[in-house]
């Protein structure tokens, strides 16, 4: 099971990126479980400079950008 991280304090761009990461590994047909971090004072420990971040398995993917849903999918499979 993938475990899925979104950072940010709950902007709109931080409600998008979930909701694509969320669409892409749907359609990917994985196990995952996604959880939002909205607090600002544990993200750097995963090396987050500017939000939207997306940790997929305690890795720092993407930050400070919503990447396409085909980005995101090469992420995770």
């Amino acid at each position: 099971m993938k475990k899925i991280l979104v950072l940010g304090p709950g902007c709109a761009r931080c409600e998008t990126l979930a909701n694509v990461t969320r669409q892409a590994a749907d359609q990917l047909g994985i196990e995952y479980e996604l959880e939002k971090l909205t607090d600002i004072k544990q993200f750097s420990s995963y090396g987050l400079m500017m939000t939207p971040g997306l940790v997929v398995d305690g890795e720092l993917k993407v930050q400070g950008k919503v990447p396409s849903l085909d980005e995101i999918e090469s992420m995770l499979a």
